[in-house]
């Protein structure tokens, strides 16, 4: 049985959010994850949470770095509050180069600041619940005055859960040994890439601080091609395509291209992109990488193929919403299937 999630393009803003996450909701998936790319992702969660009533919602990923952990906690403390326990806080590094030059912050040493900042978001929500004395002194972080005038105060439900993304070795051994949970990012959620390279990790991160497998929450995230027939689920498949191909240009992300023998690929595409040939990029993703990445399948189809790939893997999994509302119905029947899988 999957626990599903309602994807967010990356592209939606806050004036389609909240019919978005009450589409989902009415097709019964179980939670929204919003995005932080284009828009503010938890001014997306408010929206979204406010348009609901029981859809868990959670950031995938907030981009953390550029943020004080006080300015998140206050915001998660207050989305958590007005949806009566349903926010979940997704937060990531992102990449050095947009943290410097989009962001215009500091870059340190990505694992043991973002280890830190949960740290620090947790100790930040220890005093606002009991009222004790703020007293969180790090390397980077340091949070040591909380005035009762800037205190918001206990809420009914004040464990809000902290799941991180992360993609290299020493980040994912970091994230289960000190999250509550890990967002995989698309380009390592394939089944053998989760279960050779991201599981293994995990686990040695629980290890040393013998956080429990039960309690940790793994949520797949793989690009999918779906529709109501075939002829969409080829479109779709184009688009996964076109998309797989930006992220791979990216360095960080190609040690799930190692594993399958195609390191040329990434250096092929990040030199297309230097070139500015951004159209002749889809030539290199080859359907045999789309096979590896991208379930695909009509929505009659795609539960056998997800449950298929993920089922041993993970009960926590992203579905797309159709892109046209005219859809939901179809998708609806695919995602009752998710649910009752077993």
């Amino acid at each position: 049985m999957f626990q599903v999630f309602a994807a967010t393009p990356e592209d939606m803003g806050p004036g389609d959010i909240s019919e978005h996450a009450r589409r989902a909701e009415a097709m019964g998936f179980d939670g929204l994850q919003v995005p932080d790319a284009i828009h503010d992702g938890l001014l997306l969660a408010a929206l979204a949470l406010a348009a609901t009533n029981t859809l868990i919602v959670g950031t995938g990923v907030l981009v953390a770095f550029p943020r004080s952990p006080m300015i998140v906690a206050i915001a998660s403390w207050d989305l958590q509050k007005m949806s009566h326990g349903r926010f979940e806080l997704g937060i990531g590094t992102q990449v050095k180069a947009n943290i410097e030059q989009r962001y215009s912050s500091v870059w340190h040493s990505p694992v043991p600041q973002l280890r830190e900042y949960m740290q620090s978001l947790r100790a930040i929500f220890a005093s606002f619940q009991t009222g004790q004395k703020l007293a969180f002194e790090g390397e980077y972080y340091r949070f040591t005055k909380l005035q009762p005038f800037f205190n918001p105060g206990p809420i009914e439900h004040p464990h809000i859960p902290i799941l991180c993304g992360a993609v290299g070795p020493d980040m994912t051994k970091m994230v289960g040994a000190y999250a509550d949970g890990m967002i995989t990012h698309p380009t390592n959620t394939p089944p053998r890439y989760i279960e050779e390279v991201c599981l293994p990790r995990l686990a040695a991160g629980r290890a040393r601080t013998g956080k429990k497998e039960e309690d940790f929450e793994l949520l797949l995230g793989p690009l999918t091609a779906t529709g109501k027939d075939e002829e969409t689920v080829a479109r779709e498949w184009e688009k996964q395509r076109q998309l797989l191909g930006f992220l791979y240009s990216t360095p960080a992300y190609w040690p799930s291209l190692e594993l399958f023998g195609w390191e040329e690929k990434g250096a092929q595409l990040l030199g297309l992109t230097r070139e500015g040939r951004w159209a002749d990029m889809n030539d290199v993703v080859t359907d045999e990488m789309l096979d590896q990445f991208v379930p695909r399948g009509t929505y009659q189809e795609i539960a056998d193929v997800y449950l298929e790939r993920f089922s041993t893997l993970s009960n926590r999994v992203t579905f797309p919403m159709p892109s046209d509302p005219a859809d939901d119905e179809f998708a609806a029947i695919a995602i009752a299937q998710l649910k009752g899988a077993s």
